[in-house]
């Protein structure tokens, strides 16, 4: 029974991990357009900063495990512990192709923030929500149940609210929502990607790597696109620390206990908070739709935990 305990407390921080993750990630979009170097350079940036403290992490936490092991402790772990290891061969292959989609994410993405409306690029950049519940259906050959299904049909509809509201579907804004489309895209593939070694490979040794791939892959693209280095550095360390190694830190960590439909409907609390970073910095009205969807979406995510929480419970 006290080999099973790390899995378990594991398993019970999975979805406030995710959680905290994705609020974290919302603030993204305002430190972006608060930089003051182009799209490219910002995403370059935000991996490269990153790279140094996801990997004294994952070396501090790596020890801790190892003392506690030592003192007979049973403990979670963001290292690597039993059955998983550092990246090596086939896995690191994976990571490296996780960290290129996510490098293509945020510089598509990124791009895309200049060319159309900050709820555009929020919503429509996180298309991963409703492509990643499609690809774990797929996997697991089976239709969603009547609660999955319901709480669905809440994100979409909450979503539809806060596009029909926030969004300006224009043809001036055409190129930035087709780059924030293509955005999404790549960050479902990235989680899937994530997924694939996720159960071998500890989430910050897995997301240190895949960090460190991505930016190697931004940087010539941010110096071909413009000058790179900034004047102000503020944003871009608070984009490093505040997304990549705390938001993407605590979500690779929740993707290992987490179905993709959990992940996927999560994901959605970004835009209902991008929504009230816009009423607070930019002065944009948050009205009865964009509050009636922010519930929806809401809804949907506690709609989506009963089954897993019944399952405990038994």
């Amino acid at each position: 029974m006290t080999n099973d305990l790390p899995h378990l407390s594991a398993a019970r921080l999975a979805f406030p991990a995710m959680l905290t993750g994705s609020i974290a990630l919302a603030f993204g979009p305002w430190l972006v357009r608060s930089a003051d170097v182009p799209p490219a350079a910002s995403a370059f940036w935000r991996m490269a900063l990153a790279v140094v403290p996801l990997a004294l992490l994952a070396v501090a936490v790596r020890a801790r495990a190892g003392w506690a092991a030592a003192g007979g402790e049973a403990v979670a772990s963001l290292g690597p512990s039993r059955g998983q290891a550092w990246p090596h061969g086939t896995q690191l292959t994976v990571i490296g192709v996780a960290g290129i989609l996510f490098a293509l994410d945020l510089v598509l993405w990124h791009l895309g923030i200049g060319r159309t409306t900050l709820a555009n690029a929020t919503l429509v950049g996180n298309c991963a929500s409703f492509l990643l519940p499609a690809y774990g259906f797929v996997v697991a050959r089976a239709w969603p149940g009547r609660v999955q299904a319901l709480a669905l049909l809440c994100a979409a509809a909450g979503i539809g609210l806060l596009i029909g509201h926030s969004a300006d579907v224009s043809a001036s804004h055409l190129t930035g929502d087709l780059l924030c489309i293509g955005a999404g895209i790549a960050y479902a593939a990235y989680f899937i990607a994530v997924d694939r070694v996720r159960a071998t490979v500890a989430p910050l040794p897995l997301l240190a790597m895949a960090t460190a791939f991505g930016a190697l892959a931004l940087w010539p693209v941010a110096a071909l696109t413009g000058p790179v280095m900034a004047h102000d550095w503020t944003p871009l360390i608070l984009l490093a620390l505040g997304s990549q190694v705390i938001g993407q830190g605590l979500i690779v960590f929740a993707i290992g206990h987490l179905p993709p439909l959990v992940v996927g409907l999560t994901l959605l609390v970004q835009p209902a908070i991008g929504a009230t970073i816009g009423a607070w910095r930019y002065g944009e009205v948050v009205g009865p739709a964009e509050l009636g969807g922010m519930a929806l979406v809401a809804l949907a995510l506690v709609l989506v935990r009963l089954p897993a929480r019944r399952a405990a419970v038994a």
